[in-house]
């Protein structure tokens, strides 16, 4: 175990806070159900009995061709059991968690092949335990040669001990295994590889530390800030500063990796080509993995390098970091040509051959006609309230933005409010530089698509849902009380059809449904107050539709936020009716 990690382990027993959760059956037994798990999973995969060694279960299909053995401490999973397989390792020993394996699993893995190559990350505990292995290997016969992988760009003046070996190992178990798999010898593999290990830069960031199972976490990082240039072994970074964006924190790091001022920078300039890694150490979201990615190739290219492939995702990790490393290669025809290589190796990426730079990456919609809010539209004697009435709806939901977001939270993801404002500002937008059309059916069909293409989640599928089946309804000369009731009647049937809720279901429609679509009486006050009720009362009702249906009942004790924002709608829309005295012909 990296000293770090071991100093965190001790101060456990003398310390009375509590280790971070995991979702483990016990510290003593971790690594080896992992394991287990793996292989239990992986058809390809066996496990040598006796020894944390991952094996190909093929190994009668190695005769005569250079196997390759790799590994190290666990907790970086994938690494380096997932990367077992033809055209990558035939074999991975794994130590305890951020622990070199033991001599004795390395020599029983070597001694089932005549022929091994040790591709080996340069930390002192795998140099010698692996070292020890391959000398008692010998010893025995076999032909044993070792490979260390070196290619962390933390730091500008790296100690005696070289530079670390990172996710770029990854890399190397790829071209090794593609030279394996075509037949060449342990002296070809070895010295195509020399061309090539000195070429990959690796560089790490970590907005949070990890923690060995059992143990504290391995340093205190506070929020808000990120460490940068950080091991994999739970060891903090060479510089601290505050978590910037995305884009800016790729650069950061690419600036650092490629500094001609540190002795472990990667050298790199316009014209190269690269293969690129995009690594999560542990706990990064998929968005956010791509976000960097992104980023990564964006950054590249705006300095004239060709990114070739790109690879995103967990492939050596740190247990649960939260944060990311990036690996650059350098490559030629050779180089991608085996990188391309077929593997069944479990936990390498089923990556495209198409270079990413130069690839047309849009494609174009099919064509569609004019969409309603680029038509042109005459006013009529309905625009003027009509006008009123959206301003008012915009910022009354404007106002309420937090207390919906904030109702949301207990059931939801807490952004009720915040697609609400979205759809508010957007209609803003429009009104300042649109007419009102006469035809309040054409405002109804310009209002769907806005929300459609802006607001985004079930909500704005709702309301276009509603908007849209309503339009039809409504018409300039067709625009009293019962066709109110008619267009509403329609929209709340819409939203039933295709979003399955129904009166009682504690969702936005109960309002609907309940107090809006027998007739457009409903938008009188007094029918206001029994819709705010309505929505009032959906803190009672058990939800059976929406994501609150997911949730324990007892957990939900405040009212629905769609149904409160429905209410908020209609109260703006009777606010204006009546002072304008513009309710529709009927309504008395």
């Amino acid at each position: 175990m990296c000293a770090s990690a071991l100093l965190v382990c001790v101060d456990v027993v003398h310390c009375s806070s509590q280790p971070q959760k995991k979702l483990i059956n016990s510290v003593d037994s971790c690594v080896d159900e992992a394991v287990c798990g793996l292989v239990r999973a992986n058809g390809g995969l066996s496990l040598l009995k006796g020894h944390r060694v991952v094996l190909r279960s093929d190994l009668e299909n190695l005769r005569g061709k250079v196997a390759l053995l790799s590994g190290g401490g666990s907790g970086h999973e994938p690494a380096h059991g997932g990367y077992v397989g033809a055209g990558m390792l035939s074999a991975a020993v794994a130590g305890g968690v951020f622990a070199s394996p033991p001599p004795a699993s390395i020599l029983a893995a070597i001694l089932r092949a005549s022929g091994v190559l040790l591709i080996v990350k340069n930390y002192t505990g795998d140099r010698l335990n692996f070292g020890l292995a391959a000398e008692q290997a010998r010893n025995h016969g076999v032909a044993v040669d070792m490979v260390i992988v070196a290619e962390d760009c933390a730091f500008d003046r790296p100690s005696k001990a070289g530079r670390r070996g990172l996710c770029g190992t990854v890399l190397i178990h790829k071209l090794a295994g593609a030279l394996a798999q075509e037949g060449c010898s342990l002296d070809q593999i070895v010295s195509k590889l020399l061309l090539v290990a000195c070429f990959p830069g690796t560089l790490g960031v970590s907005l949070s530390p990890c923690s060995v199972p059992g143990c504290l976490p391995s340093f205190v990082l506070p929020p808000g800030d990120m460490e940068l240039g950080l091991g994999i072994h739970g060891e903090p970074g060479i510089k601290r500063s505050k978590v910037g964006f995305a884009d800016e924190v790729v650069k950061t790091m690419l600036d650092h990796m490629t500094n001609p001022d540190s002795q472990s920078h990667l050298p790199l300039k316009s014209g190269d080509r690269v293969v690129v890694c995009v690594n999560n150490l542990g706990a990064l979201s998929c968005l956010e993995m791509a976000i960097v990615a992104r980023a990564a190739v964006i950054c590249l290219e705006n300095r004239g390098v060709e990114v070739a492939r790109v690879m995103s995702g967990s492939f050596m990790t740190s247990l649960e970091m939260t944060g990311v490393s990036l690996t650059l290669m350098k490559a030629n025809q050779e180089t991608l040509r085996l990188f391309d290589a077929k593997t069944s190796a479990p936990a390498w990426p089923n990556l495209s051959s198409v270079c990413v730079t130069g690839r047309s990456y849009i494609t174009d919609p099919p064509a569609t006609s004019t969409r309603p809010q680029e038509d042109t539209y005459t006013e009529g004697p309905l625009s003027p309230v009509m006008r009123q009435v959206l301003q008012m709806i915009c910022s009354t939901l404007l106002d309420k933005q937090e207390e919906l977001n904030s109702l949301d939270r207990a059931a939801g993801d807490g952004d009720c409010g915040n697609t609400h404002a979205q759809a508010a500002k957007v209609i803003q937008e429009w009104l300042q530089d649109h007419v009102i059309p006469g035809c309040p059916g054409q405002l109804l069909s310009v209002l769907a698509r806005l929300v459609q293409e802006k607001m985004g989640g079930s909500s704005g599928a709702l309301y276009s849902l509603f908007l849209t089946a309503a339009a039809g309804h409504v018409t300039e000369t067709q625009s009293n009380a019962a066709a109110w009731a008619s267009a509403v009647h329609a929209g709340t049937q819409a939203m039933r059809r295709y979003g399955g809720a129904d009166p009682g279901d504690r969702t936005m429609v109960r309002d609907l449904l309940c107090h809006f679509h027998s007739t457009f009486h409903a938008l009188q006050n007094s029918e206001y107050t029994k819709t705010t009720l309505g929505a009032e009362e959906t803190r009672n009702l058990t939800a059976k539709a929406g994501r609150a249906s997911y949730i324990a009942a007892e957990r939900i004790t405040l009212p629905d936020p769609g149904a409160v924002a429905v209410a908020a709608i209609l109260r703006a829309v009777v606010e204006v009716l009546e002072a304008q005295k513009k309710f529709p012909q009927g309504v008395s």
